[in-house]
């Protein structure tokens, strides 16, 4: 008798159980950031969820990267780089199963780490070198860009080589690593420059413009876009030498690897699915806003090899 009354027992508790069990499922599927704790979801997506705001930073004259045109009554922000980020954007979306509000965050070259590292944005979306100094304060995304760290000079200043620039006046944009290698290459060549600082990109291609600057150091890739849109255009040409290779990558919070897996992953799914090198060829490969540019910069095979095997592998 005593073992009948066990064995009921047994069966209702075992009943219990498997209702609850049962009731914690269909709870999770119905309210995904509820199945997920603070702890699985990382700093970054918790506070998303508990806001319902993501912090996306940008830069405001870095073409084709991101890039900000005035309109009529607002200003809009556009560019390569901010377009993945959209993406990113969805697939925090889907993890939290709500919807989220893009908060754009507008950041210098100087200040873009600060903010990421502050938390003042969750992501920055612009045209960052993952290098590991760099890695010691932030994350970074799987690499979304290959760049060359180029010189460009006026077709007729007779400058065609780095020992031409000797005693001549060279412009960086201020937080770059154009800065380092430019002083660099002109110690590897035994000659002086006299170093200009720009604030911004768009600073910059002014001091070349109005003849305050023999040569602009920087990425190709912003080079060429700035050139696109000056009023000189094709009378700036790049230099035949380089001075670095250089990965991109999304900026992200360090440490908090539950977000930066799932960027990892939403940059991984367009690489597979093809949709990354329609979003490249749109940005480098076709005419661009405001005024309809053409970079016209074939993928490199660096970066090929990059979507091949995806990776966050930092520059030196």
């Amino acid at each position: 008798m005593k073992s009948h009354v066990m064995y009921k027992l047994r069966q209702i508790k075992n009943r219990i159980l498997s209702t609850l069990t049962l009731c914690a499922a269909m709870l999770a599927v119905a309210n995904p950031v509820a199945a997920q704790t603070p702890d699985s979801m990382g700093p970054t997506l918790s506070r998303i969820a508990s806001t319902g705001n993501l912090f996306v930073a940008h830069r405001d004259s870095a073409i084709p990267f991101s890039y900000v045109i005035e309109g009529k009554d607002d200003a809009a922000i556009y560019g390569y780089s901010w377009e993945i980020c959209g993406h990113i954007a969805k697939a925090v979306q889907q993890r939290l199963g709500r919807d989220v509000k893009v908060v754009p965050v507008n950041v210098s070259t100087n200040s873009r780490i600060m903010m990421v590292k502050a938390g003042m944005a969750d992501m920055e979306c612009g045209a960052t070198t993952n290098n590991v100094a760099r890695q010691k304060q932030v994350a970074f995304s799987n690499t979304i860009y290959v760049a060359e760290v180029r010189l460009m000079v006026r077709k007729n200043s007779g400058i065609t080589r780095i020992v031409d620039l000797a005693n001549k006046r060279v412009v960086t944009t201020l937080g770059t690593t154009a800065d380092r290698l430019i002083k660099q290459a002109a110690l590897a060549n035994n000659i002086v420059i006299q170093h200009l600082m720009g604030r911004s990109h768009a600073e910059s291609i002014e001091m070349i413009v109005r003849g305050e600057a023999d040569a602009y150091v920087g990425d190709a890739a912003i080079l060429a876009g700035m050139r696109a849109n000056s009023p000189l255009k094709d009378d700036l040409v790049f230099l035949g030498e380089s001075l670095a290779t250089e990965p991109y990558g999304i900026m992200l919070r360090h440490g908090d690897a539950a977000f930066k897996s799932l960027a990892d992953e939403a940059i991984v799914g367009l690489m597979r699915s093809g949709e990354f090198e329609k979003i490249y060829d749109k940005w480098f490969m076709n005419p661009i806003p405001p005024k309809g540019a053409n970079l016209q910069m074939p993928m490199s095979e660096k970066l090929k090899a990059a979507i091949a095997n995806p990776n966050d592998r930092p520059a030196y």
